[in-house]
């Protein structure tokens, strides 16, 4: 991870064919196109490659959690469950569409507990959105389950996870839907750009007719000005040179994997020698896209004292609890609860506040996160990563 470490001559072709039409635009230009759809071709390999019926390209991850939730109903005054250790796009795409955000604490997966979702279910829920954090599984077969007793659908992030499944199926197809990233950082990466995967037919075309300020997609005569529109949407669509790049890193994702799978098994290996040290449960190890390594201490103060040797020695881990991308407790700007709007929404509508964050809301996730440390697994190891690594990890171990 991540995908732009193995760009190289594949990603150019497919670019090149798109500059060779001179069409940016996913849409329309037929002649001059000469049959070349990129981001078409994107979808159709994404949803073959998962086994998902259909598949949506947008321009973000986080665009794609927008456009599902909005095909799925999702509007102000609902509820949307999620989790307190994500990345925060997924709260604010929930906050977009007018809902507010539900978090529960994370379990040893590191995702979302499904104990804790029973608890957080009310009569406004709208949908639940556990996410496949660092690119290994949640307990979505479990997640599912509760959410089909109370007929609530399930929206998975998969974000992070391209590529991983769990006992051979992909992430991201247990759900009503599933949205992935292909920013700067994903294991295959398009630059900017997200995917939303589905077996339901009308839920993928109201999304398609969505992400494209609603025009229907209907073949007719009269070309892009004479189609028609169901509903209002807004604008959130794939260009071409994404797509074209996202055709030639699918093709090589699963080879990233394995190579991600190796590298992850090397570091293991090392960070197993630390006296007292567990591991993230992984619910099927062979489906893990192996892009962390998650491990845990016995309390802070341990986890904080390796992490200082590592340091000190050119390889320190991430502590997610200091973390303020990615954990609840650290999202300063959801708990003060603000935004640009000058009536306080979404977090107030004409003077009375909705909702307020308890930082303090979350508390075995918080002492989870405070004593795990977390790994980034790179595509290509290099030998003087890896001795740098491994050092390191053996003088934690000496501790």
């Amino acid at each position: 991870m991540p995908g732009f470490e193995v760009f190289g001559d594949e990603e150019k072709r497919e670019v090149l064919d798109v500059f060779d039409t001179g069409v940016l635009f996913r849409y329309e230009f037929g002649q001059q196109r000469g049959g070349i759809y990129k981001v078409r071709q994107f979808e159709e390999a994404f949803a073959a490659y998962t086994g998902a019926g259909f598949a949506q390209a947008v321009t973000s991850g986080t665009a794609a959690l927008k456009v599902a939730m909005t095909a799925l109903g999702v509007g102000a005054g609902d509820e949307v469950i999620t989790q307190g250790f994500t990345f925060v796009a997924t709260w604010e795409a929930i906050l977009d569409t007018g809902a507010l955000p539900v978090f529960t604490e994370v379990d040893e997966t590191l995702n979302m507990d499904p104990a804790d979702l029973e608890r957080k279910i009310t009569g406004k829920t709208r949908a639940i959105i556990p996410v496949h954090m660092l690119g290994a599984q949640a307990r979505i077969e479990e997640i599912v389950a509760i959410a089909a007793k109370h007929n609530i659908p399930v929206l998975e992030d998969t974000a992070q996870a391209s590529g991983a499944r769990l006992h051979g199926q992909h992430l991201g197809t247990f759900g009503a839907c599933g949205t992935f990233s292909f920013d700067a950082v994903k294991t295959m990466t398009t630059g900017e750009g997200g995917m939303i995967i589905t077996g339901d037919e009308k839920l993928w075309r109201a999304m398609s007719e969505y992400h494209d300020h609603g025009h229907d997609h209907a073949e007719n005569p009269g070309g892009r000005g004479a189609d028609g529109r169901s509903f209002i949407g807004f604008n959130y669509r794939m260009m071409e040179l994404q797509g074209a790049i996202g055709l030639a890193q699918l093709a090589k994702l699963d080879g990233m994997v394995a190579a991600q799978k190796a590298n992850k098994k090397i570091i293991k290996e090392a960070a197993a020698a630390i006296p007292g040290v567990t591991f993230r449960t992984i619910l099927d190890e062979e489906g893990d896209s192996a892009t962390f390594l998650a491990f845990m201490l016995p309390d802070a103060e341990r986890a904080a004292a390796v992490n200082q040797v590592l340091r000190d020695n050119g390889a320190g881990a991430i502590n997610f609890g200091e973390n303020t991308w990615h954990f609840y407790p650290r999202w300063e700007h959801l708990a003060r609860g603000a935004t640009l709007c000058h009536d306080g929404w979404p977090f107030s509508y004409q003077g009375k506040r909705r909702v307020v964050y308890d930082p303090m809301a979350l508390p075995r996730s918080a002492e989870l996160m405070d004593r795990t440390l977390v790994y980034q697994i790179p595509v290509k190891l290099s030998e003087q990563q890896r001795t740098t690594m491994v050092a390191a990890l053996g003088r934690a171990a000496d501790l």
